[in-house]
């Protein structure tokens, strides 16, 4: 499962590229995090979004030599492209869809696999290492993606797997949620703000860079600490998956208090991320689906959450 070592194909992500002179100062302006922290080779979450400060997208972005590369959610890249090509059209920056460019594999305690392919990946999050057409980043909790162009997927896919096992993509999404990184979806775009998944928590937001779409309402929601709903992990006795979007809700609040982010299979039921309201998190009395659904039980983030140390970036 999700702590064994083990690779998949990152399937479910496609790729949004920016390319050209004015890639950078293009995205700076659109995007919660700080293009400048990535340097030539770099990586980090962020996301898009409305003026409002809702998520349109997240994201993992990663800087390459002509621009960057942004993985998100398949269903998301069409409506983020086209968004994002309105506001580019007078700027030397070229988008495009690269999904059937590259192929990408979530890589869980391989490290030997990435260097049998000449690749030495620092264990410090973010970092990328690449090693002629291929490049990795490492994650916060320890696991790598490797990216590569399509011609050489099948090449790099049997050389992953003679070294470790190939997992389900549910192993994946399993790990990440224990890693306690949110994500946007179809089912949840313009739902949250990052706050509410911890995107800041887990450096997918400067407060130091300027100016973006949503600026505004994110800095007001750190700065003035009202925030009342943000991510938390729990666990449901259920071999059934709820989808991203999916309501929970709280007898004692007699409504719905949150909404699941992202839910995996695992060995004793269901492991999910959710948004909920803070005052039902702590009273702990929270079901699925409806007042008298399935209860949940909360589990612990990898991470705290500190506000001092997150407006450093």
């Amino acid at each position: 499962m999700a702590d064994s070592a083990f690779f998949c194909p990152l399937t479910h992500e496609g790729i949004l590229a920016v390319r050209g002179p004015d890639a950078g100062k293009f995205l700076q302006g659109q995007i919660t995090c700080n293009i400048n922290y990535l340097g030539d080779s770099g990586s980090s979450l962020g996301a898009r979004c409305t003026p409002k400060g809702r998520m349109l997208s997240s994201f993992r972005i990663v800087s390459i030599a002509e621009g960057f590369l942004l993985a998100m959610s398949r269903e998301l890249l069409e409506p983020q492209l086209g968004e994002l090509q309105k506001y580019a059209a007078f700027s030397k920056a070229k988008l495009s869809d690269e999904s059937a460019a590259w192929a990408r594999f979530g890589i869980s305690r391989g490290d030997a696999a990435l260097q049998a392919l000449g690749i030495e990946l620092a264990t410090q999050a973010d970092s990328v290492a690449s090693k002629d057409a291929l490049f990795a980043t490492r994650l916060s909790d320890g696991r790598a993606e490797l990216w590569t162009p399509v011609e050489q997927a099948e090449s790099v896919h049997s050389q992953l797997a003679k070294q470790l096992r190939e997992a389900p993509l549910n192993d994946w999404l399993l790990a990440q949620i224990r890693a306690g990184i949110g994500q946007v979806t179809g089912e949840t775009r313009e739902l949250f703000i990052p706050q509410m998944i911890n995107l800041q928590a887990v450096g997918g937001v400067s407060f130091k860079k300027g100016c973006y779409t949503g600026q505004e309402i994110v800095a007001r929601m750190q700065y003035l600490g009202k925030l009342k709903r943000r991510l938390y992990r729990l666990k449901i006795a259920t071999d059934q998956l709820p989808t991203p979007g999916s309501e929970l809700f709280s007898p004692v609040h007699r409504s719905a208090v949150g909404e699941v982010v992202l839910a995996a299979a695992s060995p004793t039921g269901v492991e999910l991320l959710a948004v909920l309201q803070e005052d039902a998190a702590l009273d702990g009395n929270i079901h699925l689906g409806s007042l008298e659904g399935m209860p949940l039980d909360l589990l612990d983030l990898p991470y705290t959450l500190d506000s001092n140390r997150e407006i450093q970036r």
